[in-house]
């Protein structure tokens, strides 16, 4: 009887979580086609500083929210996919009802389209190793802050790929800090929190002199 009692207990444990995994998996599609369309239609309708936060930010959060809430690494990969997949399957259906084209809004051209759907995938399995408790999570964190702030620094310095005038100082710093606040939150005590900070601002640099010696002509790279 107690073994019986015990299977039954597995079964269900088992239901529910498959039921968690659908769920999760439904959700991400919808929520994929929500942020592409939202995106897509509302582009260029309201204050420039709130299109300069939704582009691509709200693709990103989408993407560490997916990836961070999934079951298990496969899951992550799967859920990440399809979210970035409807996303901008999505944003380029409601650009093409505006009479633009998605491949130039997204990217801006096929080879674009496809390292943002790289970036994003692999922000969402990031966001999944975030929660471990050891350095590898420390480390995923830290690579997340520092995403997310050399964008920053690559939309805000003048003369680098992605600049934007407008961009300097209001958005900048709302991302910057929210950047910061993000990696924090993302662990667990003060120690790893440390340690995926130092993460962030040592990559975040290695990055701003990469870029700065790209733009600068210094290395003889023709694209």
């Amino acid at each position: 009887m107690n073994d019986t009692a015990i299977e039954y207990a597995d079964f269900a444990e088992y239901d529910r979580r498959q039921r968690r995994i659908e769920r999760h998996v439904l959700t991400a599609f919808l929520a994929g086609l929500a942020v592409g369309l939202i995106g897509m239609l509302t582009a260029g309708k309201g204050p420039s500083w709130l299109g300069q936060l939704y582009d691509p930010y709200a693709y990103l959060t989408l993407s560490l929210v997916v990836g961070a809430t999934a079951s298990g690494f496969g899951w992550a990969l799967l859920t990440t996919f399809l979210a970035t997949v409807s996303t901008l399957v999505a944003a380029m259906g409601a650009s093409a009802l505006r009479g633009v084209d998605g491949f130039d809004i997204i990217g801006g051209g096929a080879a674009g389209l496809n390292w943002t759907l790289a970036l994003l995938v692999g922000l969402g399995l990031l966001a999944y190793v975030t929660r471990r408790r050891d350095a590898w999570g420390d480390l995923a964190a830290g690579s997340i802050g520092a995403l997310l702030i050399a964008d920053v620094v690559d939309r805000a310095t003048p003369g680098f790929i992605d600049t934007e005038q407008a961009f300097w100082p209001g958005p900048a710093t709302v991302v910057g800090v929210l950047a910061v606040l993000l990696v924090v939150v993302l662990r667990h005590n003060r120690r790893a929190r440390v340690r995926a900070l130092t993460f962030s601002a040592v990559f975040a640099g290695l990055f701003t002199v990469c870029l700065a010696v790209f733009v600068g002509g210094w290395l003889p790279i023709s694209v």
